[in-house]
Parts: structure tokens; sequence; C-alpha cells
């Protein structure tokens, strides 16, 4: 397989397998059914919906989306219709779990649950990836959605649950850019220091994959331009793959700001657990969350 570099490649490489199966937890959304629709038309995925069977029905007649060929599962209770559509994954009856409109937290307490959950040991985290125009590869940002304030630890789990994702579309190595305000480790920066232990323990085989470099600024960690101006000798710098950011809040404003400012498509998915986890914005387009459901696809490949 040669290397994904837009989502049109991306869709196109799902469909030479056979679709995956999802399980939608609270399905009574309108943007998620008509996401669904259009996933299922493109035979991307078949869906198992879980919620409230009235109010899908009624979503879905709001929407204009035939729920044909989609299993509805009558859950009255959106916690419990989580915690279904989570078992139904882990019990081999489905390949993704999709959020509906139920609160993220109350999702992923049905993913971490010990019985019939989906954890590994692994920190969970949020990929947001993104096309962007004038780049000649996706770009990852990572983590805006799970982690406030990631430890060392915790920063390696996140790089490796991204850089799977990364090298499920063929990119090897993948290039990771550990973002900073600044190129020089700061003692008043505790993120610098952070970023000069990830590189080292790349450096060192700890994290596997991945060429790891930081601390690195947003310019110099994606345009080549920036990085030969300011004298940056790096395998990473101005080709990163992926961008890990210091903190939720940087990584929630980033992505938000290359949606609505720099006109990028985003898909969405929460990794670390068995299988993946699709979670977007209810502001996102269906286009977006059709993505989503298509990358999610890719990566939960056997």
């Amino acid at each position: 397989m040669s290397m994904i570099t837009r989502y049109a490649e991306l869709i196109e490489e799902v469909l030479k397998s056979e679709p995956a199966r999802v399980a939608v937890a609270a399905a009574q959304d309108d943007a998620v059914l008509q996401a669904c629709q259009s996933a299922y038309e493109q035979k991307l995925a078949t869906f198992s919906l879980f919620g409230d069977q009235a109010r899908i029905e009624a979503a879905a007649q709001k929407a204009g989306v035939s729920l044909d060929g989609m299993r509805i599962v009558h859950v009255a209770d959106d916690l419990r219709a989580a915690m279904q559509a989570v078992e139904f994954v882990s019990t081999g009856n489905a390949d993704i779990v999709m959020k509906g409109i139920i609160n993220t937290g109350d999702l992923l307490r049905a993913v971490l649950d010990k019985t019939i959950g989906l954890r590994t040991g692994r920190v969970l985290s949020h990929l947001a990836m993104f096309e962007l125009n004038g780049f000649d590869r996706l770009i990852g940002v990572t983590d805006g959605g799970m982690n406030i304030v990631p430890t060392l630890p915790q920063k390696a789990d996140i790089i490796q649950n991204a850089a799977g994702v990364f090298q499920r579309l063929g990119v090897d190595p993948v290039k990771v850019a550990v973002l900073a305000a600044v190129e020089t480790v700061n003692a008043d920066m505790p993120g610098t220091i952070d970023a000069a232990a990830l590189a080292k323990m790349a450096d060192r085989g700890q994290l596997k994959g991945v060429v790891v470099d930081g601390p690195l600024a947003l310019d110099n960690a994606v345009s080549e331009a920036a990085a030969r101006h300011k004298g940056i000798v790096s395998p990473v710098a101005g080709k990163a793959d992926i961008l890990l950011v210091p903190n939720l809040e940087v990584g929630n404003i980033l992505g938000k700001s290359l949606v609505y400012m720099g006109g990028g498509k985003i898909a969405g998915l929460i990794l670390g657990a068995r299988r993946p986890v699709v979670v977007t914005s209810r502001a996102d387009t269906p286009e977006s969350k059709v993505i989503s459901i298509a990358l999610a696809s890719l990566c939960g490949k056997k």
C-alpha cells in the first residue's frame, strides 16, 4: 500500500475490504444518522444503532435519513445504550464504537468498564487528523480531547497511539514534533523538558516506529522554510506528521483553528482501547463523521 495523503485515498483503500461493523451509542441524533446513511451507501460500514427506537426513528425522519439496512437495538436509557454498544464490540459482534448524542465521559466509562469494556492498560487519547490545503500529507494533532495536562509517560503513550494510525496510512517512519513555544530546553517551561526527554526516548528505541524531535515551535514543525531560516537541522522539522501538544487546551484551540480558520477537514478518533472509538464534535459536518468512520475502519483491520 502506498502512503495515504488525502481523504479520498483513505476511502478508496477502505473500500478494498469488507465494510466495518459499527455500533453507535445513543444514535438518536440527526447529524450522526446522516453520516451513518452516507457511510452505508458508500459501502464503508454497516450500523447497529443503540438507543431509544422512537427517538432514533424521529431523528431519522427529521433529517430525511433512511434506516434501511441498519439494525436498531432499542435501549431507552442512554447510559445503558453505551454499555450495550461497547459490549457488542467487545464480544466481537462489531468492530468500532461510535459516539451518538451522549456525553463523551459516559461513553468512555463504558469503554473502560472492567467487565465488558475495551481497556488495554494504555492511556486513552484523542487524535484529530486534518487534510489541509498546501500540505502534501495528512497532519495529526494530539491530544486535544482527552488528557488535560499529560505526564511524560502519558505523552509517550499518546505518541504511540497516534503513530499506530499513521503507520496504517503507510507512513514510515512517523515523524512527531513535540510542540512548545521555543526550540530550547527551558527549566521554566516544563513542556520543553518533556519534549527533549521524548526525543531521547525515541533515539534509544523506547518509542517504536517514530522519529521524535522537540521542543519545536509550530512554524518549525510544519514549515521547512521556517526551519531553514532558524538553522534547525532535523528529520522532523518542517516535515512533521504528528503534532504532540503540551496540553488539552492547546490541542483544542489548534484543532479548531485549523478547521474554522484554515479550512481543514477533520477526522477524530479516541485511541488506546482494543478497538477504535469514533468521537466527533456535534458541530462537525456529516462528511467529517464519515471520514472518521473510514479512518476507524482502516485502524480496526485485523
